[in-house]
């Protein structure tokens, strides 16, 4: 096993880095962080381990969103000029400029079998990209063979809840600095898991349709873009201070039901929480049972 560290650069010239254990595979996971997170987790160590037993080789990078703020370089017509980044103030649909240049990097790597997975927010930016994509009808996506999707979160409703009853104050509040254009003030701390800009809080709870496909809370609601995939999905959750409302046996049965594709595989770890901690090993078996 070849550990090697890389740089990518996203479709819109943001240079990233992250690592690839190399197996001359021609099957790879790509992996996308969530929020304030990096790619040297040890979740992705172990994945990126037992996949490698199996001859499957692994690409974790950090996206634009790592770390709560960070500088990161940007390429554009020739120059280089440096741009503020990190969850703190990152504008999540740019997700699809990172996770499409770390697909195009596997394809320059020769890599024909990709499949995405994200983490928490990562996920969002996972089934953001692959829907428009799929609208795009872009060529890379031949080389997609599955979307595994790790603890998926409803962020809009997920605010609603941190927020309890200060939801409409907080967003009153940001819609306020957005009138005065002061997007990179910070807002107050309790109103989110994460210290987090005007710009960034506003994605979440006013622009957030393009991205708004884990409804939960919506019985109603057909969870059309993970039923129009064209490969098999996976999701997983755990049951332990995970990011959900719902008892996590509830959701599984409700997202089955919900979700129609034949290939799928939806379920939750019991003891695991939101980042599979101590669960890693479970967690990296049942995605390399998916993907075999």
């Amino acid at each position: 096993m070849k550990v090697e560290i890389i740089d990518i650069k996203a479709v819109d010239g943001v240079i990233l880095n992250g690592f690839i254990n190399n197996n001359s595979s021609k099957k790879i996971i790509i992996s996308t962080h969530g929020m304030g997170s990096d790619c040297f987790k040890k979740r992705d160590r172990i994945i990126a381990e037992e996949a490698n037993k199996l001859g499957i080789d692994y690409l974790a990078y950090n996206n634009r969103g790592s770390y709560l703020m960070r500088m990161v370089n940007i390429e554009k017509n020739g120059n280089k000029e440096k741009i503020l980044a990190g969850t703190s103030f990152e504008d999540v649909e740019e997700g699809y400029f990172d996770i499409k240049g770390a697909i195009q990097k596997a394809v320059e790597l020769g890599y024909t079998e990709i499949y995405l997975q994200g983490h928490s927010l990562g996920s969002t930016k996972t089934l953001y990209t692959y829907t428009k994509m799929k609208q795009e009808n872009d060529s890379l996506l031949k080389y997609i063979k599955g979307v595994i999707l790790l603890s998926l979160v409803d962020i809009p409703r997920a605010l609603q809840v941190f927020c309890k009853g200060k939801y409409e104050d907080y967003k009153k509040y940001a819609e306020n600095k957005e009138k005065d254009g002061k997007f990179l003030e910070m807002m107050p701390l309790e109103c989110f898991i994460q210290p987090i800009s005007v710009k960034a809080y506003l994605k979440y709870i006013k622009y957030y349709q393009n991205f708004d496909f884990a409804k939960y809370h919506d019985k109603e609601y057909d969870f059309k873009e993970l039923n129009a995939m064209d490969v098999p999905l996976f999701m997983r959750w755990g049951n332990v201070n995970e990011l959900i409302e719902q008892d996590a046996n509830e959701l599984v049965n409700r997202m089955r039901n919900k979700v129609k594709k034949l290939d799928k595989d939806i379920d939750y770890i019991d003891g695991a929480d939101h980042s599979y901690n101590g669960k890693e090993n479970i967690l990296a078996n049942q995605i390399l049972e998916f993907i075999k």
